[in-house]
């Protein structure tokens, strides 16, 4: 059933867009609560479901387990590599990942399979702050 575009909807998706990497819907939702919009908690996860369901949104679990969403930048299926420490997002195709479902798919009997693959790790910035961390540590 397909819902309807209300300025609620229009300024969750306007606040997911200039949010930086992923984000949480009640860290959404209090960024929209200093803004005095009285757009209610329910209403930021009911449009940011509706926005991950049609693919204006990503979605993924934190490794806390935790459903994150940003603005899909890239139409069609794609992954993620995330950093754990400032959480930039890089959008990426797989070839060999989807190579890979495809066939162990198969191999097992499965049709119509879907997968997703977020990979987290340190961005290059964060592993050079990281590193230069620890070059200080091992000088003292």
């Amino acid at each position: 059933m397909a819902q309807r575009n209300t300025w609620q909807r229009e300024r969750v998706r306007e606040a997911l867009t200039d949010a930086e990497g992923f984000v949480s819907a009640q860290s959404l939702h209090a960024t929209l609560r200093e803004e005095n919009t009285g757009i209610g908690l329910a209403t930021v996860y009911r449009a940011l479901s509706d926005m991950a369901a049609v693919g204006d949104a990503d979605s993924l679990q934190s490794p806390e387990g935790e459903s994150l969403y940003r603005a899909c930048t890239s139409p069609g299926h794609h992954h993620h590599l995330i950093c754990r420490s400032c959480g930039l997002t890089v959008e990426i195709a797989a070839p060999d990942v989807e190579a890979w479902a495809r066939s162990t798919a198969a191999s097992h009997g499965f049709t119509q399979a879907e997968h997703v693959v977020d990979v987290f790790g340190l961005c290059p910035a964060c592993t050079a702050r990281r590193q230069a961390s620890d070059d200080k540590k091992g000088a003292r």
